[in-house]
């Protein structure tokens, strides 16, 4: 099995939030109307946000708006809204972007791996057949070709359409 190393990515894992900075998923919650807090989607007790360092255009995660470290934490309607959010999430992807795969998950606690231990969110990365290629693995750079916003705008559309 070959093993890829991604060094860039290790020090924004374990990054602390400076001293008295809110998570922000939690901003995000108070203000998802906010352009720069890059949320698509609000639901009763979730939210659907781009990831400001994405793996791939649309990276999106799913976070309850209250601060829990664990689905478990929830109470039952939220974890009743969560998988259904999720498939929803799913689709407005695969229509704005016709990817060839996902990649579907969470962290939970820092040894886990989870960059935001005290806040669980939920991954969904498009991915295309050959979206790894020689920029990341020589050159250590990832190519994002949409920006963020323009993503943002796209997918909050997608997810309206969904509700109607």
């Amino acid at each position: 099995m070959d093993t890829l190393f991604t060094p860039w990515r290790y020090a924004y894992i374990l990054q602390p939030a400076p001293a008295g900075e809110e998570c922000f998923f939690c901003a995000a919650a108070q203000a998802p109307g906010e352009a720069d807090r890059l949320v698509v989607h609000l639901g009763a007790h979730h939210l659907v946000m781009l990831n400001r360092h994405p793996y791939t255009n649309g990276h999106l995660m799913i976070a309850p708006l209250a601060h829990l470290a664990s689905p478990q934490d929830g109470h039952a309607a939220a974890r009743s809204e969560f998988w259904p959010l999720v498939l929803a999430t799913q689709r407005a992807l695969e229509r704005a972007y016709a990817p060839d795969g996902f990649n579907l998950g969470m962290n939970l606690g820092r040894v886990a791996g989870a960059g935001v231990p005290g806040h669980y969110h939920f991954h969904v990365v498009p991915r295309w057949r050959g979206d790894t290629n020689f920029m990341s693995v020589v050159g250590g750079v990832r190519l994002i070709p949409e920006e963020l916003e323009a993503s943002r705008d796209r997918l909050r559309r997608l997810f309206a359409a969904q509700e109607e």
